[in-house]
């Protein structure tokens, strides 16, 4: 038969400890995880289908130091890649119409005639 001390002040010796939803999930996204995987579709031995998935769970902070940043220069996701996309636009907007003054149109001259020609 097994002895149980009961006095006060001593602690019981615990087993595995429980770990709820929220510990794990910090421990992902603090470490990172990887799920990779393969679908392949055969037909009569003849591949006619491959999808290769890989699934990079991770914090914003682990994922930079993975080298991942892809959302800072989506224009879709990121308002600063957004204007970054704009004044690109813009930049090659002045170029293409700087060079075309240089070969000598005028587009103020061409807008005079356009107008003339429509009666207005």
């Amino acid at each position: 038969m097994t002895d149980v001390d009961f006095r006060q002040g001593s602690q019981p010796v615990g087993g595995p400890q429980a770990t709820n939803l929220a510990d794990i999930l910090e421990r992902v996204l603090d470490k990172g995880i990887v799920i990779a995987g393969d679908i392949k579709i055969d037909l009569l031995d003849i591949e006619l289908l491959t999808i290769r998935l890989r699934l990079f769970v991770a914090s914003v902070d682990t994922a930079k130091k993975a080298g991942i940043d892809w959302w800072e220069t989506d224009p879709a996701l990121s308002s600063r890649a957004s204007r970054s996309a704009l004044q690109d636009e813009n930049r090659q907007l002045r170029d293409r119409l700087e060079a075309l003054e240089s070969k000598g149109y005028d587009d103020t001259s061409s807008l005079q005639r356009t107008k003339e020609k429509r009666g207005a």
